[in-house]
């Protein structure tokens, strides 16, 4: 991999972003995929305590639920091991949802409202306290907060010529990024096929050397800006172990 490699944003957003990066190699593009999945660290739900479940769900199905809500997790404010508290205190009758969490700690709420925990009928009561620990997907998949996390190549389609009058018109379906002179085009913008952007031409798609397009979607605990900042920091920091380890 070279030194330098520039980063060129095509989508950008707090959870869904598709981005550019040129100059870095087949092998870094998946150590980045990795360590957005497994080494960057967030907040789930680990224990729980009920003090009263009398709605119809097992302790351990409504637990199950409860580590599946993606924590909002500050990077840099907690060590891996920390824990925050949260407390769900629900009387039916009722829907008991993630917004209903009320958090020990103002920097670490639910990522969404919305999610639902139980339905609880009349009567039906839903009280505990949950400790949520700060860990890695490398320890359970709870912990990934890239939720979709893949890359390919960027492409350069190349005209060679005109299709010939008489041939039948065929679908050229690609999905991805293309690069036109010098702008970026998402697939989608013409139905993934290459027929509509360029009608009546003969096409060769190549791969673009060293450029890929990275396509990641957050649960919501971290930014994709730092889910793919702390991943590269996590890089560093191990390449940095493994040249002082060499050197000992």
């Amino acid at each position: 991999m070279s030194e330098d490699f520039d980063v060129e944003f095509i989508e950008r957003g707090d959870r869904d972003s598709r981005f550019l990066v040129r100059g870095v190699t087949p092998a870094f593009a998946n150590g980045i995929r990795r360590a957005i999945i497994a080494d960057v660290p967030t907040l789930s739900i680990d224990t729980v305590r009920f003090i009263e479940n009398s709605s119809v769900m097992f302790d351990e199905q409504i637990g199950l639920r409860l580590g599946l809500v993606p924590l909002s997790t500050p990077l840099g404010e907690f060590e891996e091991g920390d824990s925050v508290t949260l407390s769900l205190d629900v009387s039916g009758p009722g829907t008991a949802y993630s917004g209903d969490l009320v958090s020990s700690d103002e920097m670490v709420q639910p990522a969404d409202d919305n999610v639902p925990i139980i339905d609880l009928k009349d009567g039906q009561r839903l009280e505990l306290e949950a400790d949520a620990v700060l860990s890695t997907g490398k320890d359970h998949a709870k912990h990934q907060g890239g939720v979709a996390v893949g890359y390919r190549h960027l492409q350069r389609v190349e005209v060679v010529g005109d299709r010939d009058a008489y041939d039948e018109a065929e679908t050229n379906i690609l999905r991805g990024v293309i690069e036109d002179d010098g702008e970026l085009v998402p697939t989608e913008a013409f139905d993934h096929d290459l027929t509509n952007r360029y009608p009546g031409k003969e096409l060769e798609v190549h791969d673009v050397d060293n450029a890929f397009v990275f396509s990641v979607e957050s649960d919501g605990s971290l930014p994709v800006d730092d889910l793919v900042t702390a991943a590269a920091d996590s890089i560093a920091s191990r390449a940095d172990e493994l040249e002082q380890a060499v050197q000992l």
